[in-house]
C-alpha cells in the first residue's frame, strides 16, 4: 500500500492515526469521519464538511499519550471552541512536524479493542476484547491467528468475559455481530497481505448504536 511505503521511505516506523485509518479503511473496516488540517483555513473548511460536535485532536507519527498532553479535545460544539481547541493543539505539536484532525464525535458507552499482532511463532494474530481505558487493567480479550473465518471471529466474541456488552443491555441495541466479526476477518487479512504490517492497535472501537466504529487507530511497521 501507498502510504505505507511511503512511510518506510522517511525511514518511519509508526503511521499517523489517519494514515493507520486509511489503511483500515481500504479494508472495509469501518472509521471515523476525519479531516487532517495544519492552517485556520482549513479548519473552517473541514468544521463546514463534518459537522458539530466534533473531536479535535494531535495527528503525527511520533504523537504518543496524546490525552495526557492535553492534545484531545473532544464535544466541539462551535467554531469559537473549535479555533481554541486547534490553537492549542497546533501550538504543541507543529514543532514535531505533526498536523490536527477534526473528526466527527461518536457517541457510544461501550468500547471494545480489537487489534493485529505478527507473534515470531504463530505468524499474524488477530485480538478482540473489552476497550477503552480498562484495556489494560482488565486484559479480557481472546486470540485466533490468521486467516480468519466468520466462525472464528464469533467465536472470538464468546470467549471474553463481558461478551454480555454485545447483547441488547439498558435500552442499548445489541452489536452488530457481523460488522464486528468482518472487521476481525479483515484484520487477519491485512496481517497476510501487508507483510510490513508489525502491530495494530484499534482502541477505541466504539458502538454507536449497534454500528461499531474505529475511533483510534495505530499500525507499527517493520522493513
Amino acid at each position: 500500500m501507498e502510504v505505507i511505503k511511503k512511510a518506510l521511505a522517511d525511514g518511519r516506523r509508526t503511521l499517523t492515526e489517519h494514515e493507520s485509518k486509511q489503511v483500515l479503511r481500504e479494508y472495509g473496516i469501518p472509521v471515523t469521519r476525519e479531516i487532517e488540517v495544519n492552517n485556520r483555513e482549513s479548519l473552517i473548511e473541514a468544521i463546514g464538511e463534518i459537522g458539530f460536535p466534533l473531536v479535535l485532536k494531535g495527528c503525527g507519527s511520533d504523537l504518543t499519550h496524546k490525552t495526557e498532553r492535553n492534545l484531545v479535545h473532544v464535544d466541539i460544539r462551535n467554531e469559537e471552541e473549535a479555533a481554541a481547541a486547534f490553537d492549542r493543539i497546533m501550538k504543541e505539536v507543529k514543532k514535531e512536524g505533526g498536523t490536527v484532525l477534526i473528526q466527527e464525535m461518536v457517541k457510544g458507552s461501550r468500547e471494545l479493542v480489537v487489534g493485529l499482532t505478527r507473534d515470531a511463532q504463530f505468524g499474524p494474530c488477530v485480538m478482540f476484547g473489552l476497550g477503552g481505558i480498562f484495556t489494560e487493567i482488565l486484559r479480557d480479550v481472546s486470540f485466533r491467528v490468521a486467516p480468519l473465518e466468520k466462525k472464528d471471529a464469533l467465536q472470538m466474541m464468546q470467549e471474553i468475559k463481558g461478551r454480555k456488552i454485545l447483547e441488547g443491555v439498558r435500552g442499548l441495541p445489541p452489536a452488530d455481530i457481523d460488522q464486528i466479526a468482518q472487521i476481525l476477518t479483515s484484520l487477519g487479512r491485512i496481517g497476510l497481505e501487508q507483510e510490513h504490517v508489525k502491530e495494530i492497535d484499534i482502541n477505541p472501537v466504539i458502538l454507536d448504536g449497534s454500528r461499531p466504529v474505529a475511533v483510534d487507530a495505530l499500525v507499527v511497521l517493520q522493513k
